[in-house]
């Protein structure tokens, strides 16, 4: 399989690159690390005229944090990125977990946080546990930038808010209560696998009550979907084991898989009931440290 035809830009300013994306309209396409993208491109599922890179937009791959508003997470940072920073290490090791779930060492290294939310994949690792978490997204461009919860940016497979001339520049994880995180996936293989249902939960804990609790499906839906009767199930209650497994319950009759060829609907469904269980455990026994 071969690359076809195409134009490469690699303007040297965001607002060069909103500019170029408004320019060209349907005819280009952005690319980041590129995982993706090739691959589309040498399979025949997209053609772009012109390809705009984000290299040169090197602020865009930081990972900090800043008072007041949370860790900040440029979409430029690669997923070994998120495997080896100190302050999501230190703040949200659920995170560095999910990214190192992810594929394989080489694609860690280049594929990027944004590209992974972009692409809009059921399957992806990332959103599940960002949106847990509260993340919001900021998108620039030519008419100025807006920010949004993470969980308002998919509306369907591979299908986004993002208009043409748009790019999602950070993500933020805000300051928060909450005093466990987890994000745990079924893959067909041991390591680098697609999820076939990946769960994510985030939790405060006071004393032995779940005071708040945010649960996220993912592979389970045509998009990344909270759990929001087994959250309102769970929410103020005293922890006990029968607690935790009804809220499975709860969770796998509010998802909507789909059968395909990693697995049938009644199976993922069953899987979103046995990780959730194993997502809240984990999360409930951090918070608990």
């Amino acid at each position: 399989m071969f690359l076809p035809d195409f134009d490469y830009y690699a303007p040297d300013s965001l607002a060069e690159t909103c500019e170029a994306l408004d320019r060209f309209g349907s005819k280009a396409k952005v690319l980041a690390g590129g995982t993706d993208m090739i691959a589309k491109m040498k399979g025949g599922l997209v053609a772009p005229e012109i390809l705009i890179s984000l290299k040169k937009l090197v602020d865009l791959q930081k990972i900090e944090y800043v008072a007041g508003k949370g860790v900040v997470i440029g979409a430029r940072a690669t997923h070994n990125d998120l495997v080896n920073s100190p302050i999501l290490n230190d703040k949200y090791l659920s995170i560095s977990e999910a990214a190192h779930h992810m594929a394989s060492n080489q694609i860690r290294n280049i594929g990027t946080v944004g590209g992974n939310l972009c692409n809009a994949v059921p399957s992806a690792d990332l959103p599940p546990i960002l949106i847990a978490l509260g993340a919001t997204i900021k998108l620039v461009g030519t008419k100025g930038e807006r920010t949004m919860l993470l969980e308002d940016l998919f509306t369907g497979p591979m299908k986004t808010v993002i208009a043409h001339n748009e790019i999602l520049t950070e993500i933020v994880i805000p300051d928060q209560a909450s005093t466990g995180s987890s994000y745990i996936k079924f893959g067909l293989r041991r390591s680098g696998a697609l999820a076939v249902v990946g769960i994510a939960v985030a939790v405060t804990v006071n004393g032995d009550t779940l005071t708040e609790v945010k649960i996220t499906i993912g592979a389970a839906a045509p998009t990344p979907m909270r759990a929001r009767e087994a959250e309102d199930f769970l929410r103020g209650k005293v922890i006990s084991d029968e607690l935790i497994a009804e809220a499975g319950v709860i969770a796998a009759k509010e998802s909507k898989p789909i059968s395909d060829i990693r697995g049938s609907a009644e199976y993922r469904r069953d899987l979103v009931r046995v990780f959730t269980k194993r997502a809240l455990n984990k999360a409930i026994k951090e918070g608990h440290v």
